[in-house]
């Protein structure tokens, strides 16, 4: 009876071992829950590539990005990873979909800086309205809490003035966790950028900060108010429960900005065997318009198709796009008429490659003819 008992026992024990590596690996519980300091600046410092050119931003311009998000919502995800490019909008389908692990890759090592600036801005700052204030540097307003709006909390820093006390407290509280607190090494230049970005942010304001282009461009405050197509705002600002995942997955060291070339040999690549490894797909890739460029340069669009063929994905891995209005006139892209100069696109990754690899991608243009 004894004998009879312990083979019980070891048979549930490895039921329990079988059925516990195949979640892992049908749902990608080996990525970490916390990743160490240590190895998240490994990540940024090994995964990373020579930073190149590209116009500085401080913001993002598309009006369009929470177009998408109720189709994201619904779609089936293998809690995987979220692949992005650029800044803030970033933060918005990262709370959408809420993967295990976040990557942003841009070519710019300054959009690194400010991920990082925006980490420790996520980690010091409690709630919305501190964030904000931490971000601009201005006092914040009395009245606002955690139930106010998004619109209540924009509107409340409209007429409030830059305070140079509180950039000057930022600026050392933001080094302070970065460099002390989380011992990352940044150089005498990544400090200049830090000091540099939440200068852009003192300058400016929520009213009139806007990304790169003319001042047709959102605001700040208009991007954090927009909606989605249905009414809904769904920025990472919009809820403090939102704020409060993003501020613990920055927490966890579970968004790693990295410098990297889409067409480029090492960054995605690094991203890919890290996920493999992990047995985690990929969930998401926000291209924005890269693509755009992409085409324009040799090879280059060849090289980034070769590289995503290289990460592992799912049967739902998903593109999103964003192009302007006025570009998809010009090159003849058919778009339907809307209320924002961008419109942003959900396309399935697996289908992209199979697209490429069959010539249908010629250009820039044919990506959205095809793939749409």
């Amino acid at each position: 009876m004894e004998n009879r008992t312990q083979r019980m026992r070891c048979f549930t024990l490895t039921a329990v071992i079988v059925l516990t590596a195949a979640c892992g690996l049908l749902f990608g519980e080996d990525i970490p829950r916390d990743i160490s300091d240590t190895e998240f600046w490994r990540m940024i410092t090994e995964f990373s590539e020579p930073g190149g050119t590209f116009p500085q931003q401080y913001m993002s311009n598309e009006d369009s990005a929470q177009f998408v998000i109720p189709a994201l919502k619904e779609s089936p995800r293998q809690l995987g990873a979220y692949l992005g490019v650029g800044l803030e909008q970033n933060f918005t389908y990262i709370a959408a979909i809420q993967p295990k692990i976040a990557f942003i890759i841009d070519i710019r090592r300054d959009n690194m800086i400010e991920h990082l600036v925006y980490k420790a801005l996520f980690e010091f700052s409690p709630d919305r309205a501190d964030f904000v204030s931490h971000l601009f540097s201005r006092k914040r307003p009395t009245g606002l809490n955690a139930t106010s709006s998004v619109q209540a909390l924009f509107d409340a820093y409209q007429a409030v003035p830059a305070d140079p006390g509180i950039f000057e407290d930022n600026q050392r509280a933001v080094l302070s966790l970065l460099v002390v607190a989380h011992k990352f090494p940044l150089d005498d230049a990544d400090r200049e950028a830090v000091t540099r970005v939440l200068n852009a942010f003192r300058v400016a304001s929520p009213a009139t900060l806007r990304g790169q282009g003319d001042n047709t461009n959102p605001t700040y405050s208009q991007l954090m108010t927009a909606t989605d197509l249905n009414g809904r705002r769904q920025g990472f600002l919009a809820s403090e429960d939102t704020y409060r995942m993003l501020k613990e997955f920055e927490k966890r060291n579970l968004i790693v900005p990295l410098v990297g070339d889409f067409a480029g040999s090492k960054a995605i690549a690094s991203v890919g065997k890290y996920l493999a490894d992990r047995n985690a797909v990929v969930d998401v890739f926000y291209l924005s318009n890269v693509e755009r460029y992409l085409f324009e340069q040799n090879d280059d669009a060849k090289r980034f198709y070769g590289n995503v063929s290289t990460l592992p994905l799912g049967q739902s891995s998903t593109f999103i796009r964003s192009v302007t209005s006025d570009i998809s006139r010009r090159l003849g892209i058919p778009i339907p008429d809307g209320p924002a100069k961008w419109r942003s696109f959900l396309s399935p990754i697996r289908d992209n490659l199979k697209a490429f690899d069959a010539g249908s991608f010629q250009s820039y243009t044919d990506i959205f003819k095809v793939s749409r």
